[in-house]
């Protein structure tokens, strides 16, 4: 069995932080949403990856390179233009050749894997297996509803009045039947050759289109709250590990990991926190659910529930929460009148301030 990994897309709902960076290599835990993926799938017992890229593809390349630190073989398949989920198992289809595989949305974060979900596939021989998981929202998904057996019946794309609370999750198995149905649907009205439509098709053709739903967490990190909402999950599990250094002023509670080269100065950590390497935190206060990258530096300031990626610092800032910081970004605090707010800001940012 082989695994597709989808590691395309613009991110556009993480702009501007995906101008410059792959939407899949942003940290959870300061560690990139994409290697939870190849985690999970390196467990399932998959080791043969094809990996689908962009625009950002050379930065997936370095991130991940050959597989071998993950215990996989990858191979890398460009894709020329986001052309839709479909469109990738089209253009993959010599490095899948007859083989079933793993379709795994590189953006989308699974607690507990997927070999549950590899070994139910195996053994029930369908054409396609999708997982599913239940929404508060159904209509801002894709959409299942299944028959008495829990076989799939007809799927929709974020319909306006749903017919389940069942929402598709970021992962597929499908067998080699799947590569005719890719082949036989046209592009849909957003130009692109949707896997629904697939899906559609396998079903219409009365081939096995089984569900295996989902009870661990899963969230797709497409937007700011999502990936928030990750990092305090897998926070949450972390144990206290600190190999940095920490003086005798500095207050240390709970679950806190402080990668080596680190420094704590004079300052109050309050966990789930990560600090990662090399980064000093100095007359400062580090509140519950915060990742700081590594070469960061946080200097009287106060941050929590928030994201901080390598290379950044804040300084003289009170009091930051709710927050995703890119790479190699300064926050300060202005110095002396006018009172006012000092910005540099790039396209489709969002600041909020309290005046």
């Amino acid at each position: 069995m082989k695994a597709l990994v989808l590691a395309g897309g613009k991110g556009t709902r993480l702009r501007p932080l995906t101008y410059t960076s792959a939407k899949q290599l942003v940290p959870v835990a300061n560690k990139p949403v994409l290697y939870y993926g190849l985690e999970a799938i390196r467990d399932a017992g998959i080791t043969s990856v094809g990996i689908i890229v962009g625009e950002t593809g050379p930065e997936v390349r370095r991130a991940v390179g050959d597989g071998s630190r993950f215990g996989l073989e990858v191979t890398y398949i460009p894709q020329e233009a986001p052309l839709g989920l479909a469109h990738c198992v089209l253009i993959a289809r010599d490095f899948l050749a007859d083989d079933p595989f793993v379709m795994y949305l590189g953006d989308n974060f699974l607690i507990g894997g997927i070999a549950d979900q590899v070994s139910a596939f195996r053994a029930g021989g369908y054409d396609a297996q999708i997982l599913l998981t239940r929404v508060a929202e159904p209509q801002f998904y894709g959409v299942a509803e299944l028959g008495p057996a829990g076989e799939i019946i007809a799927l929709e794309e974020k319909p306006a009045a749903p017919r389940s609370d069942l929402a598709i999750v970021g992962v597929y198995l499908f067998s080699p039947v799947v590569h005719q149905a890719v082949r036989a649907i046209g592009p849909s009205d957003r130009g692109e050759l949707e896997i629904t439509d697939a899906i559609q098709w396998l079903i219409r053709k009365g081939h096995s289109v089984q569900s295996h739903m989902v009870s661990g967490y899963w969230r797709d990190t497409g937007r700011l709250q999502d990936m928030l909402e990750c990092n305090r999950i897998v926070l949450e599990s972390v144990d206290r590990d600190i190999k940095g250094a920490v003086d005798t002023l500095s207050e240390i509670t709970g679950r806190v990991v402080i990668a080596p080269g680190a420094v704590v100065e004079n300052s109050i950590l309050r966990g789930p926190i990560v600090i990662g390497a090399d980064t000093k935190i100095s007359s400062a206060y580090v509140g519950p659910f915060t990742s700081i990258g590594a070469d960061c530096v946080v200097q009287n300031a106060e941050i929590e529930y928030s994201i901080v990626l390598d290379g950044s610092s804040v300084d003289g800032v009170s009091r930051i929460a709710h927050s995703l910081i890119g790479r190699n970004v300064e926050v300060s605090r202005a110095s002396g009148p006018p009172y006012t707010h000092e910005l540099m800001v790039g396209d489709h940012s969002r600041i909020q301030v309290r005046s």
